[in-house]
């Protein structure tokens, strides 16, 4: 295996999450979220990436939380911020205009937004095209 070059050794215990549902919880879907994934037990694929990668087991699992923290700032980074902040400037609209009509135009120009972001997925080879 590689050589772990971090001294400090954290000492977690995986637990599962019980919580009666409060809607008014300002934080009711995250932790929502939290109960149902920590009904599984992640270990078998931790353990089973850590055996077939030759990765320690403790290396996978901070490489997932640290993923998974930086993930938003992460996404923020690959949009940009005049991105998110014009998809934001459309729904905010839509929402002051409080219209049926008004929303359908947000979902129409978010659609066309995301449609362009797709493309280099879409088609890896769009700059030739």
């Amino acid at each position: 295996m590689g050589t772990n070059l971090d001294s400090q050794k954290s000492h977690v215990i995986l637990e599962k999450y019980l919580w009666d549902d409060d809607p008014l919880d300002k934080d009711a879907n995250f932790k929502r979220d939290v109960v149902l994934y920590t009904k599984e037990d992640p270990m078998p694929t931790v353990s089973r990436l850590s055996r077939n990668l030759d990765i320690p087991e403790g290396a996978v699992i901070r490489y997932v939380l640290c993923k998974w923290a930086a993930s938003g700032s992460d996404a923020l980074l690959e949009t940009g911020s005049n991105m998110v902040n014009k998809m934001s400037d459309i729904l905010e609209q839509a929402e002051q205009d409080d219209t049926s009509h008004a929303r359908l135009e947000a979902y129409q120009s978010l659609r066309k937004i995301v449609s362009w972001l797709r493309v280099p997925l879409d088609n890896p080879d769009y700059r030739n095209v």
